[in-house]
């Protein structure tokens, strides 16, 4: 298995998982549920080490295609340095959420920990679908803003 493989197996996990656990933690905040906000903070420390790896996967992939066809250098660059920022944000969301674990491992929860970790996983969640659109941009065409807005001829801004 290449490191583009590998980028290209796990780059939806936390785009996907930050979602999930937004969810999960609006139900444990509903439920009052000290075992949901665990199992959401063991999933966030899972997906902030997965985000790592995509992050770090994505110069070689961008290696593998950047002589193909169509291929943007500014698409790409966009959807680098916005990964960036994004690994940093949900890497360490997950670093939090593993110390908080550790911290309270015999403690109940405080409620305040489920709300905090609920409104960092809002923007979590926002940071990665974004960084998704972009990456999305960079080999589906159909979804560069620019498709839309100059009649399918790429911006270079």
């Amino acid at each position: 298995m290449s490191f583009t493989h590998l980028h290209l197996l796990l780059n939806h996990f936390p785009v996907i998982g930050t979602l999930i656990v937004t969810g999960l933690l609006a139900w444990a905040l509903f439920r009052r549920s000290g075992e949901i906000t665990r199992v959401s903070l063991a999933l966030t420390a899972a997906i902030g080490v997965i985000a790592v790896i995509v992050f770090f996967t994505g110069e070689p992939a961008e290696e593998a295609i950047e002589n193909l066809p169509g291929f943007s250098e500014a698409i790409t660059e966009r959807h680098e340095e916005f990964a960036l920022t994004a690994t940093i944000v949900v890497a360490s969301l997950g670093a939090l959420a593993l110390g908080t674990l550790a911290l309270l491992r015999k403690k109940e929860i405080p409620r305040r920990v489920t709300l905090w970790s609920f409104i960092l996983s809002i923007v979590a969640s926002g940071v990665m679908g974004y960084t998704a659109l972009l990456g999305g941009q960079i080999r589906h065409t159909e979804v560069r803003a620019s498709a839309f807005t100059t009649g399918g001829q790429e911006n270079p801004h």
